[in-house]
């Protein structure tokens, strides 16, 4: 187990990219035999648009990734954190870790996204999408960002986890991102017995639908129990579902300005 944990947190950045670009390739070539919906669109265009908003999270992910760095060595040199104080498996405090990170800088900060007025504004964009694909899943304004990994701190600093529980993490969020924001037409017997415990391309779809109340529901990232534990799961046809949001104007979702812009845009109207 040492070994495995070992590989993650030496692995090289060239390494952490190709994991990224090998999960959307998957994902693009699955969308292309197996599309969940057959959107009219130009899919190169969709999806560069999307990438750019990529870019963005490069960039923050580079600064935080400085501030990770040191946090991990302050907690490490000062017994910061839960699991300091309990001796466990390392394959359970490992789960333990994957959880709470899951828990707390998954499904609370995208709860509170979608609860609280300004933060509501910054995560539009990611909603706005009228035609979801795996790309979906970059597409974030750089302060939604910003607020999730705010949150990955929080919780990094609470439970105490070693680097290399936080990498492993790092690597299951963006599959499960990747592949629950897929244009994949699953087997519904499958994809319904999988999110028993985790979340599917189905089952996250519906929380891209236009409209409340499905667009509040489904906020797991990994997990699907926090959906069922805080009563905020549905699962229903993903036939029904209609892409973007009805409180902002669809026909811009590829207008990069427009998006930007979209938290400042004080004629939107929200509910919060």
């Amino acid at each position: 187990m040492e070994s495995f944990l070992l590989f993650f947190e030496t692995m090289p950045t060239w390494q952490k990219l190709a994991w990224v670009v090998t999960c959307l390739v998957v994902c693009w070539i699955f969308e292309g035999n197996y599309p969940l919906a057959r959107h009219s669109y130009n899919k190169l265009k969709h999806d560069g648009v999307n990438l750019v908003f990529l870019l963005f999270t490069f960039v923050i992910n580079l600064l935080f990734g400085i501030l990770t760095v040191g946090i991990f060595v302050w907690m490490e040199r000062n017994q910061i954190g839960l699991l300091h104080y309990v001796d466990l498996p390392i394959w359970l405090e490992l789960l333990i870790a994957v959880m709470f990170l899951d828990f707390v800088a998954q499904y609370v900060v995208h709860y509170l996204l979608h609860r609280v007025k300004w933060m509501w504004k910054f995560h539009m964009i990611h909603h706005s999408d009228t035609k979801v694909d795996v790309t979906t899943g970059t597409r974030h304004h750089p302060g939604d960002y910003f607020l999730r990994e705010v949150f990955a701190l929080i919780a990094i600093i609470i439970l105490g986890a070693p680097i290399s529980f936080y990498l492993f993490y790092r690597f299951c969020t963006i599959f499960f991102t990747y592949t629950s924001h897929a244009n994949i037409n699953m087997p519904r017997w499958l994809d319904k017995t999988l999110s028993l415990v985790f979340i599917t391309p189905n089952m996250h779809k519906f929380h891209h639908h236009f409209e409340r109340p499905w667009t509040d529901t489904n906020f797991g990232n990994i997990f699907s129990f926090w959906d069922r534990l805080f009563g905020t799961l549905v699962y229903d046809d993903p036939k029904k579902i209609k892409y973007g949001l009805d409180v902002v104007d669809e026909t811009r979702d590829e207008d990069i300005r427009y998006q930007l812009g979209l938290p400042l845009d004080r004629t939107i109207k929200t509910d919060y």
